[in-house]
């Protein structure tokens, strides 16, 4: 009797999993992305953000042209962030302290939109620089400070944002 109700609970568990549908995120939408960017001086857009089972993901683009559009240093205190260079390349700094931490305003775009609560700095004291290029990936974990330094060619990343506390917008 007892091997039947636990069979009977597998069963009832397997069936209540629930199944999430797979989203794609096209070539075409990656560059159309990048082309509004360079189009509208914009960086980093989101193209999707969606549910995936217990917390968010977030599919953004960035575009940054040679020596320009150097973002503030950056600090998300709840998600992490996958980069991947898929043209052109950079000095990223990682680690250490904001330079004159900011935080954001709970209600901006950029919290329920971008990356969700943290802070913005003028630079980073005390991180670790590296070169980025194509084909390069860096994870930046939730509460490790971040910033491009230079653009040494015009350069274009994706980036994966993972959200457990659900914070950011779905898209």
């Amino acid at each position: 009797m007892f091997r039947s109700l636990l069979a009977l609970l597998i069963l009832f568990q397997a069936g209540a999993t629930r199944s999430l549908p797979a989203t794609d995120v096209k070539a075409a939408d990656i560059q159309a992305t990048v082309e509004r960017e360079k189009s509208t001086n914009t960086t980093d857009i989101p193209i999707r953000t969606v549910d995936a089972g217990g917390h968010n993901v977030g599919i953004a683009v960035v575009h940054r042209g040679k020596g320009t559009n150097l973002m503030a240093a950056a600090v998300h205190d709840k998600i992490s962030e996958v980069y991947q260079v898929l043209e052109g390349s950079g000095t990223f700094v990682t680690g250490g302290r904001l330079v004159n931490p900011q935080r954001r305003e709970a209600n901006s775009e950029i919290v329920t939109q971008l990356s969700g609560p943290g802070s913005s700095g003028t630079g980073i004291q005390g991180g670790v620089s590296r070169r980025l290029s194509k084909g390069d990936m860096v994870v930046i974990p939730a509460g490790t400070p971040h910033l491009f330094i230079e653009v040494q060619e015009p350069i274009t990343y994706s980036i994966v944002r993972i959200d457990p506390g659900r914070v950011m917008a779905l898209k």
